[in-house]
């Protein structure tokens, strides 16, 4: 087991089928993150937190396409299976406890969302001798930078005043979630031979 990607053809590139299997999680849970957050917001605002997770739909959809046309991708026959349980981990999970229906399925969202840009830290995959040009390199550098600010419009949302009567139930969810996404994380790394690495959490 490795802790990084590679090994690195001799221009300093990723694997092609890592690159891949990497990708491939990446875009289902920002892409779930995405779809569910078009749903989940009304089409008018009433509370500040609302902006905040409008722009976070939209930096989701971003990673999305970064990922797409960033990736050197490969037929990989795990993909239907992988793509298979991913998706079925994303789906919405509305917090018990919450009467308001869209509420609680924003809570979920955001707790997805939380886990998302604070338990995967791609970018710590990559050696240091990784091609600055490659553009997967470039692409999950950028995805870490961007998680590093969307993770406080979860912190912002899920500490709001308006769930200060769910706190339980909202730290809970963020838990359950936590734990979902570092199993499933780690399971695709086992697969393509890395180590995950408990500092990474």
């Amino acid at each position: 087991m490795n802790q990084f990607l590679g090994p690195l053809d001799s221009s300093g590139r990723v694997p092609p089928l890592q690159q891949t299997r990497v990708s491939s999680f990446l875009v289902s849970i920002h892409g779930a993150l995405a779809r569910q957050l078009a749903l989940a917001l009304p089409g008018q605002f009433k509370a500040g937190w609302q902006t905040e997770l409008n722009t976070q739909l939209h930096r989701e959809t971003e990673i999305v396409s970064l990922l797409l046309r960033a990736t050197s991708w490969a037929p990989d026959v795990m993909a239907f299976y992988n793509t298979l349980i991913w998706e079925m981990a994303w789906l919405p999970n509305p917090v018990s406890g919450v009467t308001d229906g869209r509420l609680a399925a924003t809570i979920d969202i955001a707790a997805l969302g939380h886990a998302a840009h604070g338990a995967i830290r791609p970018a710590a995959l990559l050696p240091v001798e990784a091609s600055a040009d490659d553009p997967f390199v470039v692409a999950l550098r950028r995805i870490e930078f961007e998680s590093s600010r969307l993770i406080q419009t979860q912190i912002h949302f899920l500490k709001s005043d308006d769930l200060k009567p769910a706190r339980d139930a909202v730290s809970a969810a963020v838990n359950d979630r936590h734990r979902q996404v570092r199993k499933l994380w780690a399971e695709m790394l086992d697969s393509i031979g890395i180590k995950h690495r408990a500092d990474d959490e």
